[in-house]
């Protein structure tokens, strides 16, 4: 028992982090997200001797992560929340600019369509390889790979029409 408690200890100490930002993502809401890291760890701790590979553990949990969230629609409808009006907090102090550069970035984001957005956060804030999100999110790599870049482009797009339209509005 000290073992499993020794090693699940380290699991929830190594990935607590990126999980909860990765949740984060997924509600929008801090406390739901600190519900859903929870419940994570929970069903975690009871299935942990199905986690075979350590190395795995991040992929494991974002998984059952993503199972819970899935859960959490299941149970109860919620009201739709207008992702223009939440006030991401962070813990760090930014540049206005910096702030600025990443509203940008989690409104196009979140406009992404899902089959998009979540190889993408799964990479950006999960740090995870193309192999591994085919993994979790039971793809094959190619479709991954070729989602991803199709992603960036559709940032990359947004990024030149938004500097577009304000060259225009200057000259």
């Amino acid at each position: 028992m000290a073992l499993k408690q020794q090693r699940y200890h380290a699991l929830v100490y190594a990935v607590h982090g990126d999980l909860f930002r990765y949740a984060y993502w997924l509600c929008r809401d801090r406390q739901v997200a600190e519900d859903l890291v929870q419940e994570t760890f929970l069903r975690a701790w009871k299935s942990l001797d199905s986690l075979k590979d350590d190395n795995a553990a991040k992929a494991w949990l974002i998984t059952i992560l993503r199972r819970e969230n899935a859960r959490r629609f299941e149970r109860k409808q919620f009201d739709l929340v207008d992702l223009d009006t939440v006030a991401v907090p962070d813990q760090h102090a930014l540049s206005l600019e910096q702030g600025m550069e990443n509203e940008w970035l989690r409104r196009h984001i979140s406009e992404l369509a899902e089959e998009y957005r979540e190889p993408l956060l799964l990479q950006v804030l999960g740090g995870f390889s193309g192999e591994e999100i085919a993994e979790i999110l039971n793809l094959n790599k190619n479709t991954v790979m070729t989602r991803l870049f199709r992603a960036r482009n559709k940032l990359k797009d947004a990024l030149e029409k938004d500097l577009q339209a304000r060259g225009h509005n200057h000259g």
